[in-house]
């Protein structure tokens, strides 16, 4: 099976070097993607917006014979939604990793401190405690050290889907700081941060408690869980 890996915000595609051999290992072929903009630290981010990360990987999409899993990684998720809304029948299934699918006219997070075209990643300070569980110090400084700046657009860009065909593509939730009892909670409450997830009529949730890096802070558990999802016994 061909497994795309799209990162989250500030990472590019060696965010996957410990979670890439072991699926691999396992027979799949992987391509982890660095985004436009994410070439480098100064590589230009002006103009880039969330259309464009998402055209990145429908174009990776496209390239491959048969049907493709989808992996996204936080800002990541919002993005392979995308791509799932413009090729439904080449998607076999959506993993989401620490996120989830962002339906149409919403934002990734355009509360992020921007400096022009970028959003660089934020002091630790400025997350919430659930975020850095596990992340200890040495993980912090290599994850700055490699940290690239977001472009704007894609952290404020609005989602535009249009095909609701995306709700048969099935789903698998990877659930890092909030345990997938409480998103169960949260989609049977109406929450509008689980409408799009609670609309996916084919959903399973594999809890992987740490913090909202688990390909740093457990990247062996994380890999079995994406193995899980692709080739595991479907249990809801």
């Amino acid at each position: 099976m061909d497994i795309i890996l799209v990162p989250g915000f500030w990472l590019d595609a060696s965010s996957w070097e410990k979670v890439a051999p072991v699926l691999e290992a396992a027979g799949h072929h992987v391509h982890p993607l660095t985004l436009p903009g994410k070439e480098s630290m100064d590589a230009s981010r002006a103009g880039i917006n969330l259309q464009d990360h998402i055209d990145a990987v429908v174009q990776v999409l496209d390239g491959l014979p048969g049907k493709v899993v989808l992996v996204g990684h936080s800002g990541g998720g919002a993005i392979i939604h995308g791509a799932v809304d413009a090729r439904p029948g080449k998607v076999e299934r959506a993993i989401y990793v620490d996120s989830g699918p962002l339906g149409d006219g919403g934002v990734i997070n355009d509360e992020l401190p921007a400096k022009g075209d970028d959003v660089p990643l934020p002091p630790w300070e400025s997350f919430d405690d659930a975020d850095l569980v596990d992340l200890d110090d040495r993980l912090r400084q290599d994850f700055r050290a490699r940290a690239i700046p977001e472009p704007r657009g894609v952290a404020y860009g609005r989602q535009h889907l249009h095909d609701e065909r995306r709700y048969d593509v099935p789903a698998t939730v990877i659930s890092c700081e909030f345990p997938s009892a409480m998103l169960r909670e949260w989609m049977a409450a109406g929450q509008p941060l689980v409408a799009e997830l609670a609309r996916i009529r084919d959903t399973e949730f594999l809890d992987l408690p740490t913090g909202h890096w688990p390909q740093f802070t457990k990247p062996a558990e994380l890999a079995q869980a994406i193995l899980s999802a692709v080739d595991g016994p479907r249990t809801n």
